[in-house]
């Protein structure tokens, strides 16, 4: 069944942009160029960023409520992790995720740790310099407090400043506290969690490599390590490098996905390891229709390939998208089918 592409066009433009705030005035001039293909205005469309200003709105929102936490909380560091801090997110209305991380301890993978300074053949692969941070990892004092008690203290003491400040203010859920600026119209997830230092953390001087574990109030526990900061850092700098182009791809599947009418069980982190694999010389010089040949291949390869499938890995490097996971795969491949027919009616377009 052919797309309407002008209807798709409008949900998108909705979407992104649902107060219809004037457009900048260089992204109108692009539009007026290809307004003669409703499949070229769609995929250019597609491509867009949510206006700067919806953007700028969760982050004010983000800010209050760190505001306010900062001035009841101690021992506590805020970040933020999700699809605004790279501008991949589709939605205007956005919400934020505040990561509230506790000060008092972290933990750190010492299994695999001693795994390595503990095997000669593991040592020999790192530096000396490497091995040298492994072992003052070790060597630190370890905490003597009850890391899960005070994540619930934080969790606790967190969700009462809230709810002094906020008329809404959802605590219900395991693992974040939802709040609605209703001024700025946006909600923000507080999530409560640790810091996690993993072997590459470690001898990487932490920073952006560091994971944090989520804190779950229902079964008091801390859950599986997560690094975002890791994948923001490498997403915002491969896009810089390639002006943009990144991001666009990644926001065009985003959309794909958004408007089938199909349910297309694949999240954010995994739209982001499909297009963060593709070669940059691939695409670092392509016009934005020209990227789509290079998407629908990259997908193409992936739903053909187990051996292309397997090898795709999370942008953090931590992760594989696709392995053992034929449901996974699966889905992918309605999204190629969905990706395969815009492509064919550009290449009509285009006279390809």
């Amino acid at each position: 069944m052919a797309k309407n592409y002008r209807q798709l066009t409008e949900s998108i433009k909705g979407r992104i942009n649902p107060e219809n705030f004037a457009l900048r005035k260089s992204f109108s001039d692009e539009l007026a160029t290809v307004s003669y293909s409703e499949v070229l205005t769609y995929i250019r469309v597609a491509m867009k960023g949510v206006e700067p200003e919806y953007t700028q709105k969760s982050k004010d929102a983000g800010e209050r409520v760190k505001d306010h936490l900062s001035k009841k909380l101690s021992d506590v560091t805020f970040s933020y992790q999700g699809s605004v801090m790279t501008d991949t997110h589709i939605k205007g209305y956005s919400d934020i995720d505040l990561l509230t991380i506790s000060e008092k301890f972290y933990t750190y993978d010492a299994y695999k740790v001693k795994q390595i300074l503990e095997s000669y053949e593991q040592r020999a692969k790192y530096r000396q310099s490497s091995i040298e941070k492994m072992e003052k990892e070790v060597n630190t004092s370890s905490y003597q407090g009850n890391a899960l008690q005070d994540l619930r203290q934080l969790r606790l003491d967190s969700e009462a400043t809230l709810k002094d400040v906020y008329d809404i203010c959802d605590t219900s859920k395991p693992k974040s506290i939802k709040i609605k600026n209703k001024s700025l119209n946006r909600e923000v997830d507080v999530v409560i969690a640790n810091w996690y230092d993993d072997v590459s953390s470690i001898i990487n001087e932490k920073g952006d490599y560091r994971g944090i574990q989520v804190y779950n109030k229902e079964t008091h526990s801390k859950g599986d390590p997560d690094f975002p900061f890791l994948s923001i850092k490498r997403i915002n700098e491969r896009s810089s490098e390639t002006n943009g182009r990144l991001k666009r791809m990644i926001r065009f599947l985003k959309n794909v996905k958004a408007d089938s009418d199909q349910d297309i069980d694949l999240s954010s982190f995994d739209i982001n390891a499909v297009c963060y694999d593709i070669e940059v010389s691939k695409y670092q010089t392509l016009s934005f229709y020209e990227l789509v040949p290079v998407i629908y291949n990259q997908l193409k390869e992936i739903c053909t390939s187990q051996t292309k499938a397997d090898s795709i890995i999370s942008v953090d490097g931590r992760e594989y998208i696709f392995r053992y996971n034929s449901k996974k795969l699966n889905n992918l491949k309605i999204l190629m089918a969905e990706v395969e027919g815009i492509f064919i009616d550009l290449s009509k377009t285009l006279g390809l």
